[in-house]
């Protein structure tokens, strides 16, 4: 995917922190650095998401669903 140049506003504080990180070679560049404190940032909302679904799930139905057919799929394995 493509990168696009965007515009942001930033407190002079995270400036400084920024302007930190790049001069210890943590970071190539601002962008860099900003570019991939969103990308991790988005990966855990990510996974925050699917936990707060998960939590929406029914375990009890959850498990019947898993383990429906089962039983007749270990009846139909041949002997060893």
């Amino acid at each position: 995917m493509g990168k696009e140049k965007i515009a942001i506003t930033l407190d002079g504080r995270s400036i400084v922190e920024l302007d930190r990180l790049v001069e210890e070679n943590i970071f190539q560049s601002r962008s860099q650095a900003i570019q991939v404190a969103v990308s991790e940032k988005l990966q855990r909302l990510k996974k925050t998401r699917l936990g707060a679904e998960s939590t929406k799930l029914n375990a009890t139905i959850e498990r019947e669903l898993a383990e429906e057919g089962i039983v007749e799929d270990v009846n139909e394995w041949p002997a060893y």
